[in-house]
């Protein structure tokens, strides 16, 4: 199933979800004061600051750490696009059919790259890409090593070619930690429990009026549903509506350059 729907379906259930408690604690409400008719109708205000402020603090640390993972791993696009163009550049260290070789490999070492994150949404070919970026690397490895002892090779070579075509490789694991990294299913499932409590709470608090009101019964909803929209969408930039897609023009241009 598509991320965006999958998304958005989680998003409405969540709305529904939070409706339906509104409503049970309208009934409990309303249950209430047909019971005691006299009596005022209000809630535990020590119990509603507790929910509701654990509720946007949640908001506020998921949403602050989805932004933050965003920015980051379109730092990261900028940082692979550096260690790439600056191995590219120091291949000249190495004798002329050797560097021919290397920047043969490295052409197609940044269209796997490329390729490995346009199907992030199909397991089967990110895995074959992947794999054929990490075959790639070890030919460009092992010719870097040997060009830089063989004869015609700049004497600091290997002190300056390795090194760069190191950090190439190290960015490849740090950028798919970074595309693994999310907050714990808990961290969603509490939103989700606090929401609906938040709900039952604000429910219980409408029976005080004779009637539904029903822009304040929608606009909780509305908001912690968009809410949890948005934070899914930033956690998951390759696959919803808010993309980083965008900041891999650097590398489509850095490939290009290579030609």
């Amino acid at each position: 199933m598509p991320h965006a729907l999958t998304t958005t379906l989680l998003a409405l259930g969540l709305f529904l979800s939070i409706l339906a408690a509104l409503e049970v604690g309208r009934r409990i409400g309303c249950s209430r004061r047909r019971r005691f008719p006299d009596g005022e109708l209000k809630g535990s205000g020590a119990a509603e600051g507790a929910v509701f402020g654990l509720l946007g603090l949640l908001i506020a640390f998921t949403f602050s750490g989805a932004a933050s993972r965003f920015d980051d791993r379109r730092q990261l696009i900028t940082q692979e696009a550096n260690a790439i163009g600056t191995a590219w550049l120091r291949v000249d260290l190495l004798p002329a059919p050797v560097a021919h070789t290397v920047r043969d490999f490295m052409r197609s070492y940044l269209d796997a790259r490329l390729e490995t994150f346009r199907q992030i949404a199909n397991p089967e070919a990110l895995a074959a890409q992947s794999e054929r970026a990490s075959r790639l690397q070890q030919q460009i490895w092992a010719a870097a090593v040997t060009g830089s002892a063989a004869p015609g090779a700049a004497p600091d070579a290997a002190k300056l070619l390795l090194p760069a075509l190191n950090e190439m490789i190290d960015i490849t694991t740090t950028r798919l930690v970074a595309t693994r990294t999310h907050p714990p299913l808990a961290i969603f499932l509490m939103l989700g429990v606090l929401s609906l409590i938040g709900g039952l709470l604000i429910g219980y608090e409408l029976a005080a009026k004779p009637q539904r009101d029903w822009l304040q019964m929608l606009i909780f909803p509305l908001v912690m549903a968009v809410s949890l929209f948005v934070i899914l969408d930033l956690e998951y930039p390759r696959r919803g509506l808010i993309r980083i897609d965008a900041a891999d023009q650097v590398l489509v241009e850095l490939r290009q350059s290579m030609d």
